[in-house]
């Protein structure tokens, strides 16, 4: 088996335009337009193959939004205002489509279920609610953990939503029946970002005590890695397309690449190396659009950068 290149990074672009920290970010790979959104309340669209375009206004909120989902079946863009509850942007006619009240609460998390027809929201105070997908009316609060949940993510195969909290634990439930199947205690601290590999069979996680850790989604969850990833807290974590390759980003201001079947460590981007970003680093967006990456961070700014693999 040959060994894959590391890969080239050339950064396109900075983002400028918000005004204060930038948290979250959300799109479709396959689509060229994506949003970003945090601390000062604003939601704006890129499109990550114009990086020099300027971004354009989409929805201006009173509080600040660390998360977006972007639903591109149905053109929406779901937002989590903290403390305001769920918004729901109709992005053909830029308009407020729906509103739900939630508990007084910051949102750290939000996914949508095809399969069962439901958002899922991740509160501040350990409560994951419901809502049903075809009005966004609350179905149920359910009481998962004493301390917040920070991040869900859904198999992309089977009814199961995984979602990580401040606890040091992650959980897996049925979608459908909000049963727990799994927990996952391995975890030294917060839990900040879940992912599943895109064939399903791996569930990564990381969080405050910075290692990056893989579960065996097909035999039960099973341990199966564990290691250092970064300095510092990791934020966020994400698979390419086509789930050879994995990014993950930190506090320690850096993102880095991995060979997603080894976890085996292929480049770090930073400020030094490749005039990255000067703070934390939040989240990640990688698009299909001729591989590009786009990271968001609390310097107020987005990155866009081109990533290339040479033949082995």
């Amino acid at each position: 088996m040959s060994v894959p290149a590391r890969p080239q990074v050339q950064k396109l672009a900075t983002l400028t335009g918000h005004r204060d920290c930038v948290y979250t970010l959300s799109g479709a790979p396959n689509e060229t337009t994506f949003y970003s959104a945090g601390a000062d309340g604003l939601v704006a669209s890129w499109n990550v193959l114009e990086p020099e375009a300027d971004g354009t206004l989409v929805a201006k909120v009173e509080k600040s939004v660390y998360a977006l989902r972007y639903l591109p079946g149905r053109q929406l863009l779901v937002l989590g205002h903290n403390y305001e509850g769920v918004q729901v942007i109709d992005l053909h006619n830029r308009q407020l489509a729906h509103a739900t009240a939630l508990p007084p609460l910051a949102i750290f998390d939000l996914a949508y279920s095809e399969e069962a027809q439901r958002l899922f929201v991740a509160l501040a105070d350990g409560t994951l609610a419901v809502l049903r997908a075809a009005d966004f009316s609350l179905e149920k609060l359910l009481r998962l953990a004493d301390k917040s949940l920070r991040c869900l993510a859904l198999h992309p195969t089977r009814p199961e939503l995984a979602m990580g909290s401040s606890d040091a634990t992650v959980r897996v439930l049925d979608v459908h029946t909000l049963d727990a199947l799994h927990t996952l205690p391995h975890a030294t601290n917060s839990v900040f970002t879940v992912a599943y590999s895109p064939d399903g069979r791996y569930l990564l996680a990381a969080g405050r005590d910075a290692h990056l850790r893989r579960y065996d989604a097909a035999a039960g969850y099973a341990l199966a890695d564990t290691l250092v990833a970064h300095m510092f807290t990791i934020n966020h974590l994400t698979f390419s397309p086509d789930g050879r390759y994995l990014a993950t980003c930190s506090m320690d201001k850096s993102i880095k690449l991995w060979e997603a079947d080894t976890l085996r460590l292929l480049r770090v981007v930073d400020r030094a190396r490749h005039a990255g970003h000067g703070t934390s680093v939040n989240k990640l967006f990688w698009s299909g659009q001729q591989n590009r990456l786009v990271s968001c961070s609390d310097d107020r700014s987005l990155a866009v950068w081109e990533l290339t693999w040479a033949d082995s």
